[in-house]
C-alpha cells in the first residue's frame, strides 16, 4: 500500500518504520525545506512489544523517505494523520484538497468533538484510531521509543466500512493485532483528560519522565482525573462504558501504588514515561490549558487542576 505519514513525529516515525519494514511503500510528508534537515539515517532505540508475551529492544539504523508535496494525482492510498491536537484543525484544512481518494486514518489526540476536528475531509474517507505508541527523540537525534501490539480503532457514528477493513489489515501486515473501542469518541476524551491529569503533576517537577515511580504524585493525577470526569459526563460521555478505564481512579492510593511499581520496573512502561523528558514542550501545557478551559465554560469546578495553572499557563 502507498501511505503517507504526515510529518516524522515519533508517532508518525514508529509506525512509518513498523509499515515500511512490513514492505509498503512508506513516505513522511513533510514541510517544504524540512527533508533536508533531518538526520539521515535514524538512529532507533525501540522496545518492540508486538510479539505476544514478550517485548524486544530494537537497535537499528532507519532510512526513511520523505515528501514535501501531496497531490490527488500522486496515488496516495492511506495518509496517516497523527499531530498534537492543537494542530488538527490546520492539518485536516491542508490535506482536503490534497487527498484525493486516499482514506485519512485520524491517529491523534482530540479534546475537540472529532467529528468537528474532521469536517474539512471527507467523512467517507475518514477512519479512526489512536496510537499505542510514545516515545521521543533524545539529544543526539535517536528515537526512543515503545510500540505496543494493539493500536486502537473504533468508530464514530457509522458502521465499518471497506476502508475501515483496509486499514485494519494493513496495519496486521505489520505484525498489530487490533483493539476495537466501542466508543472511540468517549474513550478520545477520557484520554485527553488522564493525559492532563499526569501533565498537571509533571510539569511542576519539569517532565512526565519525572513521575516514574512517584506514588504521591500519581495519586494526585489520579484525584484530579476523578474531579475531571464531570467535565466529560457535561459533553456526553456515558462512563457506564468506560469502567475498566475509570476503575483505577476509584481507589486512587492502590492504583498509585501498582503504577508507582509498574513505571519501576517494567520496562515498556518505564520507557513511556522517561522518553517524555522535554520540560519545555508545548503540548502538556495546551493539554492542560485546554482541558481547564472547557471545565471552566462549563462551570464545573476542577480545583486540583486550576492549582497547576501556573506552571501551564502559556504567554
Amino acid at each position: 500500500m502507498k501511505i503517507a505519514m504526515v510529518g516524522r513525529g515519533v508517532i508518525a516515525s514508529l509506525y512509518g518504520w513498523a509499515l515500511d519494514d512490513a514492505g509498503h511503500d512508506v513516505e513522511h510528508l513533510v514541510r517544504p525545506g524540512r527533508a533536508a534537515t533531518y538526520v539521515d539515517p535514524v538512529a532507533l532505540d525501540v522496545i518492540d512489544a508486538r510479539r505476544t508475551g514478550r517485548s524486544t529492544r530494537v537497535v537499528e539504523s532507519w532510512r526513511p523517505r520523505y515528501r514535501e508535496t501531496l497531490t490527488p494525482e500522486d496515488g496516495c492510498e492511506l495518509v496517516v494523520l497523527s499531530v498534537p491536537h492543537h494542530q488538527v484543525g490546520e492539518a485536516t484544512e491542508f490535506l482536503a484538497p490534497r487527498i484525493g481518494d486516499a482514506t485519512v486514518l485520524m491517529f491523534s489526540n482530540l479534546w475537540q468533538d472529532p467529528t468537528s476536528a474532521a469536517e474539512p475531509l471527507p467523512a467517507a474517507q475518514v477512519v479512526w484510531g489512536f496510537p499505542q505508541a510514545g516515545g521521543s527523540f533524545d539529544s543526539a537525534g535517536t528515537l526512543q521509543g515503545v510500540l505496543l501490539p494493539a493500536p486502537i480503532f473504533g468508530q464514530l457514528s457509522t458502521p465499518p466500512t471497506t476502508r475501515d477493513a483496509t486499514v485494519r489489515d494493513t496495519f496486521r501486515t505489520a505484525g498489530f493485532r487490533i483493539r476495537e473501542q466501542d466508543d472511540l469518541r468517549g474513550w478520545l476524551l477520557l484520554h485527553t483528560v488522564v493525559d492532563a491529569a499526569l501533565y498537571s503533576q509533571a510539569l511542576p517537577l519539569g517532565s512526565l519522565a519525572d513521575l516514574v515511580g512517584d506514588t504521591a504524585r500519581l495519586r494526585r493525577a489520579l484525584l484530579t482525573v476523578r474531579e475531571l470526569l464531570p467535565v466529560l459526563e457535561a459533553r456526553g460521555v456515558d462512563l457506564g462504558r468506560h469502567r475498566r478505564t475509570t476503575l483505577p481512579f476509584s481507589v486512587p492510593l492502590l492504583s498509585a501504588l501498582a503504577m508507582s511499581i509498574v513505571t519501576r520496573h517494567v520496562p515498556v512502561a518505564r520507557r513511556a514515561l522517561e522518553a517524555h523528558s522535554d520540560p519545555n514542550a508545548t503540548e502538556p501545557r495546551v493539554v492542560c490549558r485546554d482541558v481547564l478551559t472547557e471545565a471552566r465554560r462549563l462551570d464545573i469546578p476542577t480545583p486540583r487542576l486550576a492549582a497547576a495553572e501556573p506552571w501551564f499557563a502559556l504567554a
